[in-house]
């Protein structure tokens, strides 16, 4: 089920969020490619507004994980930049959180290609010509 979602402008992301969330309503981890500065932790903010998160949504760099509680129950925010191999992240737990039936939002999933559960939803951003945002989403 490929879709895709032209964002001329930031602004334009929430209406991309919740199409993307009305695209996969059965979904719960969602797995985010891109350059770094494409634009990955900008749309999550808008993934987690359209899930009633009310908190400052940021990237969890440092911490790996982020956790943002919302009216449907925990949204986890994952940023795998940092780690080196996939046992860092089965440290944290990883597979509990992805098979919580909870939202996980995954930045870097190519650092754990052997983690990722099936079914999940590959997410693709690229930075067009005109500084828009192309985003592509098809189930892995």
């Amino acid at each position: 089920m490929n879709t895709e979602f032209l964002a001329p402008a930031p602004e334009d992301l929430p209406v991309a969020a919740a199409s993307l969330l009305n695209k996969f309503p059965s979904e719960r981890v969602f797995l985010f490619y891109g350059d770094m500065g494409a634009g990955k932790t900008t749309f999550i903010k808008a993934l987690c507004q359209s899930l009633g998160v009310q908190a400052s949504v940021s990237s969890p760099t440092f911490s790996i994980v982020n956790e943002y509680p919302s009216e449907a129950g925990p949204v986890y925010h994952f940023d795998f930049y940092r780690i080196k191999t996939q046992e860092e992240a089965l440290d944290i737990g990883i597979e509990e959180y992805f098979y919580s039936s909870h939202y996980c939002f995954v930045e870097w999933p190519e650092k754990i290609p052997d983690l990722i559960p099936a079914g999940a939803v590959k997410v693709t951003i690229t930075i067009q010509p005109d500084s828009s945002r192309l985003i592509k989403a098809d189930e892995v």
